[in-house]
């Protein structure tokens, strides 16, 4: 039988290039707490805790605040998803950069050739610009969303930069996933653990309208009438998302 191997405090902090200061804070907040003490009080991290450190990290590259990733992983993240969806996005990415660079470099040649280069080849990088990538939501927005609000949504997932794939394409739906499992657990829809759920999913809907309640209100009016597809799983009943909506309206109520 082998010993599960573990890590003190400062090999931890250098393998991750944090400072024990910081993994120190962590503990303190409950981010990230070493699930062993030596007899002499000493933090001891697990292969579970440097799993939680790997996601603490990878969703603090992807511009979340640390009390954001917090509740993301009370929620439940799973990380072979959150890897999975970070090679999805990569590949993404650079797909766009490949097509960009394929464009410009025609544009390039015929300027250097002295030669004015078509509309149709300007139009091409403008397109290579603005990328083909669309979140697995849009599809199901459009259904509910005009094309003015449509864009207004594009705009603000622009203006966030790389964290928009995740929060619409793994968090979005890992909340809903993790309000679902609650309901069905029986947890009381004024509960901490429900409400903190409940508020992230708001804030995700404010970061994407940009504060226009308007259109809040419409991605929200979405989800109500194509909650399936706007969350991305055709696999539960429609009985069952009226009544997490309701759950989740239950939750707010008690939050106002």
């Amino acid at each position: 039988m082998t010993c599960e191997q573990t890590w003190k405090v400062g090999p931890l902090a250098e393998a991750s290039g944090l400072t024990v200061r910081t993994l120190h804070h962590w503990d303190h907040t409950g981010l990230l707490s070493p699930s062993r003490r030596t007899p002499a009080g000493h933090r001891e991290y697990t292969e579970q805790d440097v799993v939680r450190l790997y996601l603490v990290l990878a969703l603090r590259r992807l511009g979340l605040g640390l009390e954001t990733i917090a509740t993301c992983l009370d929620a439940g993240i799973d990380p072979l998803r959150l890897v999975g969806e970070h090679l999805v996005g990569v590949d993404a990415a650079l797909a766009c950069l490949s097509a960009l660079r394929e464009r410009l470099a025609h544009v390039h040649g015929e300027l250097a050739a002295e030669r004015t280069p078509d509309t149709a080849a300007l139009i091409r990088v403008l397109q290579a610009m603005r990328g083909t990538a669309t979140p697995a939501t849009e599809p199901a927005l459009r259904r509910h969303l005009d094309d003015d609000q449509i864009d207004a949504l594009r705009e603000h997932a622009a203006a966030l930069g790389p964290a928009a794939h995740y929060y619409l394409d793994v968090e979005w739906p890992q909340l809903y996933r993790r309000a679902e499992a609650l309901r069905r657990s029986g947890a009381d829809p004024a509960g901490q653990e429900v409400r903190r759920v409940v508020r992230r999913i708001d804030e995700l809907g404010a970061l994407f309208s940009g504060g226009d309640r308007s259109l809040s209100d419409a991605v929200r009016g979405a989800w109500h009438e194509d909650p399936a597809a706007v969350c991305g799983r055709s696999d539960a009943p429609a009985d069952q998302w009226r009544e997490l909506a309701d759950f989740l309206d239950r939750a707010r109520r008690s939050d106002a």
